[in-house]
């Protein structure tokens, strides 16, 4: 099998409402999705997507995207989709570092694995049976009040973990929030304080050391250091996200002792391939893991789940579904979906999602010849 055509598609997909994090010092209302499609000589077909979430949360951008792949794509024409490792080494010869791009040609190939070999993702990497998915919804920042409506309403639909998002230089604030929530917050569910990195670590400390919940605190401090400096001296157990974007600085939290858990997002540290290694070595060193990507429609957060589906549930946190959040759908009715609280992944082969190339839009690029 050898990869005779990539295409491109560029789609915007508008939040609901707007979204709030960080403190509410980034702010969005639309994120830029790329999606690419890598045809065979065999007549297969395979999917993946790749979404940054916006261009101030992570070092990555929707147009960036699409502009690395003019480098990637072409290397990729008549190699085998199927010789993942070999796949990834060609795109990190071809362009060093960018690792938000080459997800979705990862993804891609993952899928055509799975259609080529008639089996789901899940089973590639290492289970015989897809676990229930429990999902994680996310609250954007707000008043006390105003949040904790918004926990209210998410668990109407049948979420029982939360991510709710603080943070700022007013520390005050941020004890009201996060006393408020633990204290409305049923013995059912659980939630997360995610400070998106927008504490520094003075802030960091007067916070969580004046407050009685001992909940998992997400991202308190921008940088690994500041992070690992924060967690020696607070009760509460830390998870870390955005300043880990390679293998390398999982390393570098596990040894410095940064953390008790991490996010693993495929779109972040290039894909699926890559994603897996950090999983299993979260799951050596005894992490645990909210296995969720960076952003997408349905068909993103599918891919991510099968990673998911097959994590030991001691090791497994809730995944986060960014569908959940998007006013359209580029791909209705296919994919993981939030059932009271969980999702259950079915025996379709690969992701188990086909893109309708006409909800898409015509492709912005075409690379290769014909199928």
């Amino acid at each position: 099998m050898k990869i005779t055509r990539i295409s491109v598609w560029a789609v915007m997909l508008p939040l609901s409402k707007p979204y709030w994090l960080s403190g509410g010092r980034l702010k969005f209302e639309a994120i830029d999705s790329t999606f690419v499609r890598v045809d065979t000589d065999e007549g297969l077909s395979g999917w993946g997507e790749g979404c940054p979430w916006g261009h101030t949360y992570l070092p990555a951008h929707g147009p960036g995207l699409r502009a690395a792949l003019e480098l990637l794509a072409p290397a990729l024409i008549g190699k085998d989709p199927r010789a993942l490792d070999a796949i990834n080494r060609l795109m990190d010869v071809t362009l060093p570092g960018h690792p938000y791009a080459k997800s979705p040609l990862d993804v891609a190939c993952w899928d055509l694995l799975g259609k080529a070999s008639s089996q789901p993702l899940w089973r590639f990497f290492g289970t015989d049976e897809p676990a229930p998915i429990a999902v994680n919804s996310s609250i954007s920042t707000g008043t006390p009040d105003e949040m904790i409506a918004d926990i209210r309403t998410a668990s109407e639909k049948g979420y029982r973990t939360h991510s709710a998002k603080i943070g700022g230089s007013d520390f005050a604030a941020d004890i009201e929030r996060i006393e408020a929530i633990s204290a409305a917050l049923p013995k059912s569910e659980q939630v997360t304080f995610d400070v998106n990195r927008a504490w520094t670590p003075g802030v960091a400390l007067q916070v969580l050391n004046a407050v009685k919940a001992r909940d998992w605190i997400e991202q308190p401090c921008e940088t690994l250091d500041q992070s690992a400096a924060v967690s020696a001296k607070v009760p509460q157990p830390i998870m870390l996200d955005e300043c880990l974007h390679s293998f390398q600085d999982h390393l570098d939290a596990w040894r410095l002792g940064a953390c008790q858990g991490v996010k693993v997002k495929p779109n972040r540290v290039g894909g699926l391939t890559k994603a897996r290694q950090i999983r299993d070595f979260g799951l050596s060193v005894g992490w645990q893991m909210h296995i969720e990507d960076t952003g997408g429609s349905a068909f993103a957060d599918t891919a991510t789940l099968h990673l998911a589906a097959s994590t030991p549930e001691a090791n497994r946190l809730a995944s986060w579904l960014c569908h959940a959040h998007l006013a359209e759908d580029p791909v209705p009715g296919q994919g993981g979906r939030n059932q009271n609280g969980l999702v259950h992944l079915n025996e379709q082969p690969g992701v188990g999602i086909d893109p309708d190339p006409a909800l898409l839009g015509d492709p912005v690029a075409v690379y290769g010849g014909k199928q």
